[in-house]
């Protein structure tokens, strides 16, 4: 292990920069994990990381340690706390962290089955939420259209928990033109909808349509849709979140192809 105490080090001034800025996580093409189990997904998924930091404190924990144990062959760096929760790119770091290329899926399979597809999202947070309830439903493939957060950002792969070593993540899609040639069912989440989620077949392959938080799915995306389904809501609120929408949608697929 390398001990680390200066801020001048180039390893923490990468860091640093790859935790705080999502246009230099673009730029190079690498991103940081936070967590033993991350990591460990990611080492299971992809091969070894770039490097590893672990905090002074982290040291001693017993999941660190036998991850550490895991990878001998990757460069382990410890900076003391306040060092490391500098560069933590979460609010609440678990002591490790991984410094990674990150993962491109090239080029969309030339057919489409059922899968997630997102429009403009903006929070992490929700995000990630969406791409773990595709992943636990059983999906393979999520597209992301243009204007969606950057899906590798850390709070976003937190917030997956694994789901980004699971599903095939396409990035920048134009999502019209990838729904012109599908062949199954596209379904739009629309809280407007005339018809109900529930009354829907749902058994075959799906594309899934959630939009924007606030502005929910496009016109030219809601025109591409084959049916547009709302989630009825007894309840005296105007909506779900989107995340929470999404993953009702899913499993309900779920449900459908698994009753007897």
């Amino acid at each position: 292990m390398k001990h680390v105490h200066s801020r001048e080090n180039a390893q923490f001034k990468l860091l640093l920069k790859l935790a705080h800025s999502s246009h230099e996580r673009k730029k190079l093409g690498q991103t940081l994990l936070d967590g033993a189990h991350l990591v460990r997904a990611y080492s299971e998924t992809f091969g070894v990381p770039r490097a590893l930091v672990v905090s002074a404190s982290g040291v001693a924990k017993p999941e660190i340690a036998a991850l550490l144990q895991a990878l001998p062959t990757v460069g382990v760096s410890v900076f003391p706390d306040a060092m490391f929760n500098e560069v933590a790119p979460v609010q609440t770091p678990a002591g490790v962290l991984a410094l990674i290329d990150t993962p491109i899926a090239e080029g969309l399979p030339p057919r489409l089955d059922t899968c997630l597809i997102v429009e403009d999202i903006q929070d992490p947070g929700n995000l990630g939420a969406l791409l773990r309830s595709a992943a636990a439903a059983g999906i393979s493939d999520a597209l992301l259209s243009r204007g969606c957060t950057f899906a590798w950002a850390p709070r976003v792969v937190r917030a997956g928990m694994g789901a980004h070593f699971v599903l095939k993540i396409y990035e920048q899609v134009d999502v019209a033109e990838a729904l012109r040639g599908y062949t199954g069912k596209v379904v739009a989440l629309a809280a407007a909808a005339e018809n109900s989620l529930f009354d829907l077949d749902l058994r075959g392959a799906v594309a899934l349509l959630v939009g924007n938080e606030g502005a929910g799915l496009s016109p030219q995306l809601l025109d591409l849709a084959h049916v547009k389904a709302r989630i009825p809501m007894p309840g005296k609120v105007e909506s779900l979140n989107v995340a929470a929408a999404a993953t009702i949608a899913l499993f309900e697929r779920v449900r459908q192809i698994h009753r007897v």
